[in-house]
């Protein structure tokens, strides 16, 4: 097993095997992937832990206090960019970026050659100097991050080697951006915000469904005071993965594993992100408590019972991850937001966006808005579309050509522009460290709670306080 960066002192559980009788050992299964860190890093907020009988530790006194303003780097003008990890959705962010104006990707890392030169092909037929390759193993985004002359470091990489190349990019001076869940356990949120901090260096959780059509439609309608006082939210991942798991290319050469030995809200990012950002967390208020409970845990084993025959591997695996996991937040505010997780049952897609103001109520999956005394009908819905023509965000209506196309609608293609953007100009980026940490902390103050029973559960406050006067998200163009 590849050794975590010396910052990360969390690995205190060992998931190198799995006990007699229980399948593939899930050393092995991951072996079969890109994801050789494997799971080690559970840290304090893990069934089986040292503190599991106690609450987790929350918070790292010896950082001091956050900064007073949100941070801003020095504007560069042409962003330069390494990108590690381009398989499908590196692959995607790959193809938007080469059509954003004001960067190139001078670099590629991938432990697949053929995935790192797909890459290096799409550059120079873009146009391009053809790209550095690293693909000398699994730790290769280590030299890239050392050696190349990088303003931006971004990674696209199974959840496991997240934190890992964040670090490195931010430790070798470059900005760092990761694909979602940023980190899942503690000690690697408090361990990015600590290396944002000590660099200063901007450590950004890439999250493309704050930047959907309909999130953005909603959000706006709250900033322009439609919905009224912003009171409870909801949102959720509610997509049947159970192919994708069990695929042996892809995600389903790691995605699996950790059903095998966690339990909680493993994937909350998606259908929090956009409502987080209407309720203005950590510019205003904040998250200050959480509790969770599971279902049982079904959906994977009768998958792998009717799919495979007797004697596969795949049928002694174990999974403990409940089926169904419903997370319940209350901020600082005292609003409320449920946040769902649902992807080894049949069911349709789904990610909830729900926002709810004294005014009127968003919901997606359909998309519909009702605004008291502004709905065509007393207690009847409208379309979402409805509402387009006059509160559609102004990004979406500035940008909805050039990023026709792009993966997810052309979310993805926002985000992409959105970061360089902001890098290019010197401003503060939509989403910053303290963003990614809190949202991601989802995840292992989930799997604290349902192991102690349902028991609430605190957040950390990674801005030390600086949430109460820091500036909200407002909205912005092109």
């Amino acid at each position: 097993m590849t050794d975590r960066p010396k910052s990360d002192p969390t690995i205190r559980v060992n998931h190198e095997t799995q006990p007699e009788g229980k399948g593939l050992p899930r050393r092995d299964l991951l072996k079969m992937g890109a994801a050789g860190l494997g799971l080690a890093a559970l840290g304090g907020c893990t069934p089986g832990s040292e503190e599991t009988a106690g609450k987790p530790r929350l918070q790292r006194p010896d950082l001091g206090a956050a900064p007073d303003q949100p941070f801003a780097a020095p504007p560069i003008d042409l962003v330069r960019i390494g990108y590690v990890g381009v398989g499908g959705m590196g692959t995607a962010h790959v193809r938007n970026l080469l059509r954003i104006e004001g960067c190139e990707i001078t670099a590629v890392c991938d432990i697949v050659p053929e995935h790192a030169e797909r890459s290096a092909t799409l550059i120079e037929e873009a146009g391009f100097a053809r790209p550095a390759l690293y693909t000398q193993g699994e730790t290769d985004f280590e030299r890239l991050c050392a050696e190349e002359e990088l303003d931006l470091v971004y990674t696209a990489t199974p959840w496991e080697w997240h934190v890992p190349v964040v670090l490195a990019a931010m430790e070798n001076g470059k900005h760092a951006a990761t694909e979602v869940p940023a980190a899942y356990t503690l000690d690697d949120c408090w361990a990015m915000v600590e290396a944002a901090e000590r660099t200063q260096k901007h450590c950004i959780m890439m999250e493309n469904c704050n930047y959907g059509r309909m999130e953005m439609l909603c959000f706006n309608l709250v900033k322009q005071g439609i919905m009224g006082e912003i009171v409870h939210g909801a949102g959720g991942y509610l997509h049947d993965l159970r192919g994708i798991k069990f695929a042996d290319s892809g995600e389903g050469l790691w995605r699996r594993a950790h059903s095998m030995d966690r339990n909680g809200n493993l994937y909350p990012t998606h259908g929090l992100g956009p409502v987080a950002n209407c309720m203005d967390i950590n510019r205003g208020d904040a998250f200050a408590t959480l509790v969770s409970m599971s279902s049982p845990s079904k959906g994977l084993q009768n998958w792998a019972r009717d799919n495979y025959p007797e004697g596969h591997p795949k049928r002694q695996e174990t999974y403990v991850c409940g089926d169904v996991n419903t997370s319940i937040i209350q901020t600082q505010l005292g609003r409320t937001i449920i946040v769902g997780h649902d992807c080894n049952l049949p069911r349709p897609y789904d990610r909830i966006n729900l926002v709810q103001g004294t005014n009127g109520i968003f919901q997606g999956y359909p998309h519909r808005v009702y605004i008291e005394g502004m709905s065509e009908q007393s207690h009847s819905w409208d379309e979402a579309s409805d509402w387009l023509e006059e509160y559609d965000h102004p990004l979406w209506k500035e940008m909805a050509e050039q990023s026709a196309g792009a993966g997810h609608g052309g979310m993805d293609f926002m985000e992409d522009y959105r970061l360089i953007k902001c890098l290019r100009e010197g401003i503060p980026t939509d989403m910053n460290v303290y963003d990614a940490a809190a949202i991601s902390a989802v995840t292992p103050l989930s799997e604290w709670s349902v192991a102690n029973g349902g028991a609430p559960v605190d957040f950390p406050d990674f801005t030390r306080g600086k949430w109460k006067n820091y500036p909200p998200w407002e909205l912005f163009g092109a």
